[in-house]
């Protein structure tokens, strides 16, 4: 379906599309390790063989993007170049490369009785994905689900329709070429938002729903699901320079962690310099950005140090720009500086620059962020880049997972308890 549905038609679709996935769920959790990772290991194939198809999709889509009015950064998200589309085949090669979690025992032992016990690691079963822009996001988030043994059902964002389409169709083509059901992986072809809600109210449908967009989508998901979420909020990320900052760290860190990718959940949108090394620092980091594009938007106190600089408003302290602006403030040490992050942070990722270790491990233990980090560029905030291959979110959540989803977290367990023929007295 590609157009307007009403709510009954969705709820109807997706009843089917769930009946389809558990019985496919079931089938691939007792697949083995090695037909899980034939099967993305086909699908990359696919997007390989496939990928004039994907990007004349992808122009479509754009063109879709550019009449609805998106914003350059929502574009940048959207678009699929060759690079793209080869990175993204390299993202299910690297699932297919990971370790297999399902049956993995994450513990066992004994008790006095006699009785074993283990803790085994099982597919949480049928898995929602709701997300907007990136079809990219297709790709990473089929992939993690299969490997973990789990369907999915998607539903991308109405600009990423056509994109997205076939890149399930990809998917779906390696699991049929490795023996597995293909309604692993599905995807609503509509523009519709009536099947989010048939998605979010699908309790016994479907067993765990991950929101990837921006602020409305996610508030929408907080408010109206009926099925557990794994939370992903924005992503306001802080960068603290440190008084005892190394300078040349501090400006490469900045640019690289605002400027690489302005548009991923990742990119720095605060910088906080420390009142002690502002006056020497701050003009270099501000020198830096500026000529990679950045606008700066500084608190009076910034303003005074760096000549040109816009000023920042409350509002700028808890805005997740997704573009070439960066808020700048000048705080009175690691204790202020905690404080802010702790106000106006979205629990998702914050970096302090120093080469005093003992602030760093303050910083590290103190600040609840999913993920926190010690010199090192923000934009590492990625399941690929910590080894997970890829990942279908970053959960800000503090259930069940937290920080970069990838296969593992998409994993529940059970125990498995082995006896002689013991009886309880």
């Amino acid at each position: 379906m590609d157009g307007v549905a009403t709510a009954d038609e969705s709820k109807a679709d997706l009843t089917a599309m769930a009946g389809r996935a558990r019985a496919a769920c079931k089938a691939l959790g007792l697949a083995t390790p090695a037909q899980r990772a034939d099967g993305l290991r086909r699908a990359a194939g696919a997007v390989r063989a496939r990928a004039d198809e994907i990007a004349a999709a992808n122009a479509k889509d754009m063109a879709f993007g550019r009449e609805k009015g998106l914003s350059a950064a929502m574009l940048d998200r959207l678009l699929l170049t060759p690079e793209r589309i080869e990175a993204m085949a390299a993202g299910l090669d690297s699932v297919a490369d990971l370790p297999d979690p399902v049956g993995r025992v994450i513990d066992s032992w004994d008790r006095p009785n006699g009785l074993k016990i283990e803790r085994v690691r099982t597919p949480l079963g049928v898995i929602g994905v709701i997300y907007e822009s990136r079809p990219n996001v297709t790709a990473d988030a089929g992939a993690l689900c299969v490997k973990a043994g789990n369907a999915a059902i998607l539903r991308g964002g109405s600009e990423s329709l056509h994109s997205s389409g076939l890149i399930a169709d990809c998917l779906r083509q390696g699991l049929a070429e490795a023996g597995l059901p293909e309604d692993a992986v599905q995807i609503a072809r509509t523009r519709d938002r009536s099947f989010v809600g048939a998605m979010l109210g699908a309790a016994g449908l479907i067993d765990v729903i991950v929101p990837r967009g921006g602020r409305n989508l996610i508030e929408r998901v907080m408010s109206d699901a009926r099925v557990p979420v794994f939370a992903h909020l924005e992503g306001l990320v802080h960068l603290y320079l440190h008084e005892k900052a190394d300078p040349e760290k501090a400006v490469a860190i900045a640019v690289n962690g605002k400027m690489r990718r302005t548009g991923i959940c990742g990119a720095t949108e605060t910088l906080l310099v420390d009142r002690s090394v502002a006056g020497a620092l701050l003009p270099k980091v501000a020198a830096a950005l500026a000529e990679a594009g950045c606008v700066l938007r500084g608190d009076p106190e910034a303003r005074s140090i760096v000549d040109g600089m816009a000023a920042a408003s409350d509002v700028d302290w808890s805005t997740e720009y997704l573009d070439a602006i960066l808020s700048v403030k000048i705080v009175g040490g690691l204790d202020e500086a905690m404080a802010h992050i702790g106000r106006y942070g979205s629990d998702h990722t914050d970096c302090i620059v120093t080469e005093d270790t003992a602030a760093a491990d303050r910083f590290l233990t103190e600040v609840d962020s999913a993920i926190v980090m010690h010199n090192a560029s923000t934009q590492f905030a990625d399941g690929g880049e910590f080894g997970m291959g890829a990942e279908i979110g970053i959960s800000t959540g503090r259930m069940h997972a937290r920080g970069p989803v990838g296969a593992e977290q998409l994993t529940s367990f059970k125990y498995r308890v082995r006896g002689t023929g013991q009886i309880r007295g």
